[in-house]
């Protein structure tokens, strides 16, 4: 068993690659198989996309890491459950074996969605974080002692689709109450992760430490993407240009900018379907980098 942060110091001769998967909405094991296939280091098993009914994150991770042999992070969105839910989710993870857990917020419900549920919120991200570096310490949400503390990696996000400043400012806080590690939000911009970079240094008098897997996202025609794209990938997809051409580029920038971890997401089709296969053929262009 390994963390993600231990990993990368570990192994500095190579490309660390995260994937990203997304869990099934069925309860057919074969549905995991394809996790198997995919040459990445860890797999970052999601929460619920689309805000859909799927198997949860924990489980799916577990079972990949059991029987896919693939080491495995998986998500606990804030939105969904209270303090109590949350921390036997994780008492129950960390039991199975699991190490790294991406904390997030997860998106909010439309008004349609808020008919027929609605949002808990008990903690904010940053405040799960501190929860969970306090139960690494043995100490529950009420102050009181577990019987054995837990061992989590803690990660979390970071969007700079959104204010930069903020993302700054919220970056530091989940440092400070014990994120190690962050997935970036798919970018084709990389030299905007240095301008972040460069801004968190000048605010706050120091380098961010923590582990950053910058997020590379496989385009697909009529696909799903997140944020507005550059003008140099519209116009490279305008031109005939593959979408796997573009992750590798993407992700080559990264590398020349001195990062060495990627986050790869795999095409996502509108209704929620992915395509491995082409995330298999980019991991093996990126080994090659």
């Amino acid at each position: 068993m390994t963390t993600v942060v231990e990993h990368r110091f570990q192994c500095t001769d190579r490309v660390q690659i995260v994937a990203d998967f997304s869990p099934p909405k069925g309860t057919d094991p074969a549905l995991l198989d394809e996790t198997g296939r995919l040459d990445a280091d860890f797999i970052s098993v999601n929460y619920s996309p689309g805000k859909s009914a799927r198997v949860n994150s924990a489980f799916a991770a577990a079972w990949i890491k059991q029987n896919a042999g693939k080491e495995v992070i998986f998500s606990l969105s804030t939105r969904d459950m209270n303090r109590i839910a949350a921390q036997g989710l994780l008492l129950g993870a960390n039991m199975t074996g699991l190490e790294n857990v991406v904390v997030l917020r997860g998106d909010s419900f439309t008004k349609t969605e808020l008919a027929i549920t609605k949002p808990v919120d008990d903690y904010t991200p940053t405040g799960l974080i501190r929860a969970i570096a306090d139960m690494n310490r043995g100490i529950d949400y009420k102050g009181l002692k577990l019987q054995d503390p837990t061992s989590f990696c803690i990660g979390a996000t970071i969007d700079l689709a959104r204010s930069m400043d903020r993302q700054v400012e919220l970056t530091r806080k989940k440092v400070e109450t014990g994120a190690q590690f962050f997935l970036l939000q798919a970018l084709f911009s990389p030299e905007r992760l240095t301008e972040f970079l460069e801004r968190y240094a000048d605010k706050y008098g120091e380098e961010l430490s923590a582990l950053i897997c910058c997020g590379v996202q496989v385009l697909v025609e009529d696909g799903v993407t997140f944020g507005a794209l550059p003008d140099w990938v519209t116009t490279s997809l305008r031109k005939g240009r593959s979408g796997e051409d573009i992750a590798v580029e993407t992700a080559s920038r990264y590398l020349d900018a001195g990062q060495r971890s990627i986050y790869l997401l795999a095409p996502i089709y509108r209704g929620g379907r992915r395509d491995y296969v082409a995330c298999r053929r980019v991991i093996e262009r990126v080994r090659k980098l």
